[in-house]
């Protein structure tokens, strides 16, 4: 017993006072790197130990020559790995324990502790020690063989020339947020346009890759927007989708809850089962990236020093190294990409776009390099057009992209961000044909199917989208589970006349891309008090609704005085919202600014109106007059964010044939009196009356939001 103590009180010892450095130890056995990958690990041991022949550097083969194992072989290959296995271990643990008590116990700080695991079960296998973790976008482009090294062609650099001149004659600017990325579409137009009706926009495509949805933060401890983003990771162009392209503010989130994995349910995601080409896939995505060329693994000791710097958070440092190693070792791709890293980090830290600006040109430096890996080559642009939308340099981003496309042609990942690319500059016909020619290579291509359904609904192809947007959401592939996305598929069959539209909004819902399935908003601040009705004493903004009354036939006057003498300023919605019929708007103030001009024309009003910033300094809001005609119907739809509340004043009401419905509730409109409703929640409208009817909306900050969140919330 006391033996026993002691030997464990030794082993305790032995770590606690480090008496013996293990990492250097490992670090050593790398003389004995039989495989050409840069460290000792299992196989290398397979080799020393005559279990294995020593392996030439692979060259990229075919699927056609790949051998393959037929299944009534695999459990007679596995009993025979599994005996090896138990022998290879005894044997390693032997191999271990004599280079343990070999070498001296000297320190190495700079050593990465990743080197312990390198030899534990594959499940487990880390990366060369000082590369970023990755993604599981990363892993998909990592499935096939690919080359060692990969010379850029010179017309790639020619391209990294166009693109270093587009970025370099656009202005620094203060690190807040960026432009919001959308998809800029027909169907669904952006919110920035002033004179744009808004009454239900989904069309957004904030980057993250995916809302996911959304998996965008918006938050209001300060005053200043900043994105949060792992520098660590090399995050997708896709949705990842996102979520690393919208800038927001630290802390409180505007997002729903995500709710459970709901992969396996009856209506979406892969069955239970798996199959052996799955097996196959997953083993390939655990297949560690090649960063290191033939030169770097021979600095690797130096750049593991520079990276653990970073990996600590020692930002500074870590550039200051990098910056040695880049000047030492000028043709070192991966000390660049630790240089461009660290540049990466610092702009966070800093939250400067100027030193995310260097950053980016760093990133594009790399892989101008000769014997650049061909995964360093990926990571490096991948991450290069990310941080380059994140700063709003779309087309920037676009030439990144296509260089990546024209690198990896077979890589359908990389053509499936290019159609991103494509529809978030709203070249929508390019971004078609990209999912096209996927299509056509990949026929079940989840993300490619959802995006090319996105895009038809926006052409108005509302039967044809229907396929294409359930199969890819069927598809549970990254990318697919997106609020927009069964937002679209919802609102598709809507149209058509299907019921089946709210088990998909019910499913958005339980994905927690939805707050209900009544309200369905994308950007949305979590906690607010939801319902579709309002009164005035419950938004506490009595004082605007008793002077909206009270002054409504001014109000009116000056309204039709406008549809009198300057009738093109009522502009016809264009969102395709109408299901039929005529229905027109004239905008005071949108977003929480003013137009002066369309203000000219209705003096009293807009003076009116001055003296509530709850209405005019709401940012995600209008002020406006509508007009709609008879024989129009507006398909149910809903607004972007919970964050407002809705007024209608009505001004002209025909005594009957008009209604709106929200949520499950109609109401009808009265001359001089206020209607307030939550637009977030699903809404239509009916105008079967004989003349025309004209309200006055105004929008609202919700009651609930704080000072500080009215200030710094993203207008939209």
């Amino acid at each position: 017993m006391v033996i026993a103590l002691l030997g464990v009180w030794t082993s305790v010892a032995v770590v606690w006072f480090e008496l013996v450095d293990y990492e250097e130890v490992l670090g050593k056995l790398g003389i004995y790197d039989a495989d050409g990958d840069g460290d000792f690990d299992v196989e290398d041991a397979k080799v020393l130990l005559g279990l294995k022949e020593r392996s030439v550097p692979a060259q990229p083969t075919s699927p056609d020559s790949e051998e393959t194992i037929q299944p009534a072989d695999k459990s007679h290959v596995e009993s025979e790995h599994k005996n090896a296995d138990v022998e290879l271990e005894e044997e390693i643990q032997s191999v271990l324990h004599e280079a343990l008590h070999s070498q001296p116990g000297e320190g190495h700080e700079d050593v990465d502790e990743s080197i312990n695991d390198q030899w534990q079960e594959k499940e487990e296998v880390h990366g060369e020690t000082f590369e970023a973790p990755t993604t599981d976008d990363l892993l998909r482009e990592l499935e096939n063989e690919i080359p060692e090294a990969y010379e850029t062609p010179d017309s790639d650099q020619k391209d990294a020339d166009l693109l270093t001149d587009d970025l370099g004659a656009m202005e620094s600017e203060p690190y807040e947020a960026p432009v919001s990325y959308e998809y800029d579409m027909d169907v669904e137009k952006t919110v920035s346009d002033p004179e744009a009706p808004e009454d239900g926009v989904h069309g957004d495509y904030n980057e993250d890759h995916e809302p996911k949805h959304e998996k965008q933060t918006e938050t209001e401890d300060t005053d200043e927007i900043i994105e949060d983003f792992d520098i660590d990771k090399e995050l997708s162009v896709e949705s990842k989708h996102t979520e690393d392209v919208v800038a927001n503010e630290p802390e409180e989130s505007e997002m729903p809850v995500q709710a459970e994995d709901y992969s396996n349910d009856d209506l979406v995601g892969k069955s239970e089962k798996e199959t052996e080409q799955d097996k196959t896939e997953k083993a390939k995505k655990k297949k560690k990236p090649k960063l290191l060329n033939k030169f770097d693994k021979t600095i690797k000791a130096e750049l593991d020093a520079a990276e653990k710097l970073r990996k600590k958070g020692k930002v500074e440092e870590a550039l200051r190294a990098f910056e040695e190693l880049v000047n030492q070792y000028p043709q070192s791709p991966r000390a660049r990409y630790g240089k461009a890293q660290s540049e990466d980090d610092l702009a966070e830290k800093m939250r400067s776009n100027e030193m995310l600006q260097k950053a980016i040109n760093t990133y594009d430096e790399v892989v101008s390099l000769p014997n650049v890996p061909s995964d360093l080559i990926k990571m490096s642009l991948k991450r290069e057009a990310d941080r380059q939308q994140f700063l709003g340099r779309m087309r920037g981003s676009l030439v990144t992209l296509q260089k990546l496309v024209q690198l990896f042609p077979s890589d359908t990942s990389f053509k499936n961000d290019l159609g991103v690319g494509y529809l978030l500059i709203g070249d929508n016909s390019n971004a078609k044909k990209v999912y096209e020619e996927v299509l056509s290579l990949a026929p079940n291509d989840g993300f490619a199917k959802v995006h090319y359904g996105f895009i038809l609904k926006a052409e108005n192809k509302i039967a044809e989208s229907i396929p294409y947007l359930k199969e890819g959401l069927e598809s549970g592939d990254p990318g697919t589970d997106d609020g927009r996305f069964y937002f679209h598929l919802g609102d598709a069959l809507q149209r058509m006349g299907d019921k089946e539209a709210y088990k998909w909004y019910e499913l958005g819902y339980q994905r927690g891309h939805f707050a209900s399935v009544w309200q369905r908003s994308l950007y949305n601040v979590k906690g607010l008090k939801a319902q579709p009705w309002w009164t005035a004493r419950e938004t506490g903004y009595t004082e605007l609704v008793k002077s909206l009354e009270k002054n409504w036939k001014l109000i009116r006057d000056e309204g039709l005085a406008v549809m009198d003498k300057k009738r093109s300023l009522f502009l016809p919605e264009d969102e395709n919202l109408r299901e039929k019929g005529d229905w027109s708007q004239f905008t005071l103030w949108q977003q929480g600014r003013k137009n002066e001009n369309a203000c000219k024309s209705v003096p009293k009003t807009c003076a009116l109106l001055e003296r509530f910033p709850e209405a005019t300094g709401c940012r995600r809001g209008q002020i406006k007059y509508s007009i709609m005609h008879p024989g129009t119907h507006v398909w149910p739809h809903t607004g972007p964010t919970n964050c407002r509340l809705r007024m209608h004043l009505g001004l002209v009401i025909p005594k009957e044939g008009c209604r709106i419905r929200c949520a499950q509730e109609n109401r009808t409109w009265e001359e001089g009196k206020v209607l307030i409703f939550d637009d977030s929640f699903e809404h239509e409208v009916w105008q079967d009356a004989e003349n025309y009817r004209l309200i006055f909306i105004v929008d609202v900050w919700h009651p609930e939001l704080t000072a500080q969140q009215r200030r710094t919330l993203p207008a939209i």
